[in-house]
């Protein structure tokens, strides 16, 4: 079977979060037929798991224009531009439509991914190897499992299923894994009274430096003036510094600079304390409570439970027999990698790129979204839905406009990772872009304003 007759096989999308529906919607208007498949039970899955968490950037920001052209004939109504979505409002208003308006036929749940290959080729044999399609290895709900043939394969997997460990060497700590019923690596829902009792009047620490460590720690402080004993501590590999806490008043993504004053406010209020320079190689119990032990020796006191927000990583286990070509410290696409490293570049910095710089040494292969950044900690969804539509490009053969750039960023470049926003209905404003001072941002029950 030669690519020519390929031709006939769908192409299958790993993941039904923003980009992957995003990438359905664009191969669609290409006259190509996708298939998406989905571990979760709906659209959205890990939209939904942080869904108590707001966006750092508007509705306005983050519908894909294929979407929305395939979403319009069903009466959908697109929300207010300058509003900011939760991610549980994300997936419910827009990507759990977008899936049912692309068909029951092009979007499968409960499917797990656990292989991809060429048929009848493991990574090593070249004969022929172009000339075969994909063999996608998944497992059903229901335990079973089949195998899908595919002409091409996008992965839009994400990377919220593998957080990073406490552990300073990429590794988890030792102690780490027995210790997780009392470990957490997400920031908590405390709106969720369960959540809310599980560290109210609590020690706990907090391990991590950037917007999700921020949020945990103005979260924790709002708990600690109602519920006394509550006592955060901030647990950071590094030494404080005047960029510690982010840009502050001066930064161009404004909640960013507000969660960070918020987490500086924490620390100064007596809420929070900040342990620095303390890198973690072990977690041992103390009765009922875990110390953290740093490569140094030194040992924290005892704290009740730990929230490690030490970023995410990409899970490339099911595509190990495919020919990728990597960055060895990204983990990014090796032309990506340059452009979107983290010691040189913002959300803000990244010029739009596609289907040119996330193609890999076996053709007909890309990983998109969150998950074409590696470990890169910053991601903003319009940058997506440009990479989709590049790769739906090429893949009908329209070369021109592959390699055309479609998209225009804003000015300062909003994020789309996640701030803690309250009631934003009542406070958002349009017009309010990145480039000045933060307004003010309360965590909390309050209403809360401006924000990416």
């Amino acid at each position: 079977m030669n690519a020519t007759e390929n031709g006939h096989l769908p192409v299958v999308v790993i993941g039904a979060g923003p980009v992957g529906l995003a990438a359905a919607a664009h191969l669609l208007g290409r006259g190509i037929a996708p298939l998406v498949l989905e571990a979760g039970d709906g659209a959205g899955a890990a939209a939904r798991a942080w869904g108590h968490v707001r966006l750092f950037s508007p509705w306005s920001e983050v519908v894909d224009p294929a979407a929305e052209k395939l979403l319009a004939p069903t009466g959908w109504v697109r929300p207010a531009g300058h509003t900011y979505p939760t991610g549980g409002e994300w997936a419910e208003r827009y990507l759990a439509p977008l899936a049912e308006a692309l068909g029951g036929q092009r979007v499968r749940f409960g499917v797990t991914v656990t292989g991809v290959a060429r048929a009848g080729r493991d990574r090593v044999v070249d004969s022929g190897r172009e000339d075969q399609p994909f063999t996608v290895h998944v497992r059903r709900a229901d335990g079973g499992e089949e195998r899908i043939t595919a002409r091409a394969v996008i992965d839009a997997s994400g990377t919220w299923s593998t957080p990073g460990p406490l552990g300073a060497d990429g590794l988890p700590a030792l102690g780490e894994r027995g210790a997780a019923e009392r470990i957490s690596y997400r920031v908590p829902d405390l709106r969720d009274p369960a959540v809310r009792d599980r560290y109210a009047g609590k020690r706990v620490a907090v391990v991590g430096s950037g917007a999700s460590a921020f949020t945990a720690l103005a979260q924790l402080a709002e708990l600690a003036k109602e519920a006394p004993g509550t006592h955060a501590v901030w647990v950071l590999r590094r030494g404080i510094t005047g960029s510690t806490y982010g840009g502050g008043a001066a930064d161009q993504l404004p909640a960013r600079g507000a969660l960070g004053l918020a987490a500086k406010a924490a620390v100064e209020e007596g809420h929070a304390s900040a342990v620095t320079g303390f890198r973690t190689a072990a977690v041992e119990r103390a009765g009922d409570r875990l110390v953290l032990v740093a490569e140094d020796g030194r040992r924290l006191e005892a704290v009740d439970e730990v929230i490690g927000l030490t970023g995410f990583r990409p899970d490339l286990s099911f595509l190990d027999e495919l020919r990728l070509g990597l960055d060895e410290r990204l983990q990014a696409p090796t032309a990506l990698a340059p452009l979107i490293d983290p010691n040189v570049h913002s959300c803000g910095t990244v010029y739009p790129h596609g289907v040119g710089e996330l193609s890999h040494p076996e053709p007909g292969v890309y990983l998109v979204g969150m998950k074409s950044y590696g470990r890169a900690p910053t991601f903003l969804a319009l940058t997506g839905y440009e990479q989709v539509r590049s790769v739906a490009a090429r893949l009908a053969g329209d070369h021109e406009a592959a390699g055309r750039v479609e998209l225009t960023l804003p000015e300062t470049g909003v994020c789309g990772g996640a701030g803690l926003f309250d009631q934003p209905e009542a406070a958002e404003e349009p017009g309010g872009g990145c480039c000045g001072a933060p307004a003010p941002l309360t965590i909390g029950s309050a209403p809360a304003r401006g924000g990416c």
